[in-house]
């Protein structure tokens, strides 16, 4: 199978590391939405990452949706609760810090289209609410479990999602994750594992066509 996808994208970041705790091994196109956004729209006509083609030619689409196969595909390596309250308390955690996510690109892509005298202040101070408001509600989620994984006495997608996530946010925004202890904990357990070193690349902003370099 082939991913596509940068890895300084949290999404394809996800992705990338469930799919290799699941068993599974694929190819890498280090495709950017910005200077590859053609060749990713053969795969998908959103021109979005992550894009998993499977072995027999089925593009699959959107992070939620490749781990929703990927759940169903490998079920003897689940990487979620099957159902009950730490199912709910995994998925609750997923959309905090999603949300979060979708936040914070946002706040990057108006850094990137527009200069700093056109920027909506109204959007970046509201994202700002958004992204905090998520992390506060994390950091007390980690504080909670106090050093143990989030949901399950072993690792799951929420374990995965929260510090790619949370990652991105704290290289892309940026944003310390100082001011959130329990959560920059959890991150840096996760992070110092192989499987995250493998799949993590840093933040690139790029620049858009006539700006100063």
């Amino acid at each position: 199978m082939i991913l596509i996808g940068l890895f300084d994208s949290p999404f394809t970041r996800r992705v990338a590391i469930a799919l290799t705790l699941a068993g599974h091994t694929f190819e890498h196109r280090a495709w950017s939405v910005g200077a590859d956004f053609d060749r990713i729209r053969e795969y998908s006509p959103l021109g979005r990452v992550p894009v998993l083609v499977l072995d027999d030619g089925e593009v699959l689409t959107e992070s939620s949706s490749i781990l929703d196969w990927l759940e169903h595909e490998a079920p003897h390596a689940a990487l979620l609760p099957p159902a009950g309250p730490r199912r709910r308390e995994a998925m609750r955690l997923i959309g905090l810090v999603s949300g979060a996510a979708d936040r914070g690109v946002a706040m990057v892509l108006e850094r990137i289209f527009h200069p700093e005298h056109a920027r909506s202040k109204a959007l970046l101070a509201r994202g700002a609410v958004q992204v905090e408001g998520a992390l506060d509600a994390l950091d007390a989620a980690c504080t909670a479990r106090a050093g143990q994984w989030l949901v399950s006495d072993t690792m799951t997608l929420a374990d995965i999602t929260v510090a790619s996530y949370a990652t991105y946010l704290q290289d892309a925004v940026p944003l310390d994750l100082a001011r959130w202890p329990a959560l920059a904990a959890h991150v840096a357990r996760c992070e110092a594992l192989d499987v995250f070193k493998r799949y993590y690349a840093p933040f690139y902003l790029p620049q858009p066509k006539g700006a100063e370099t």
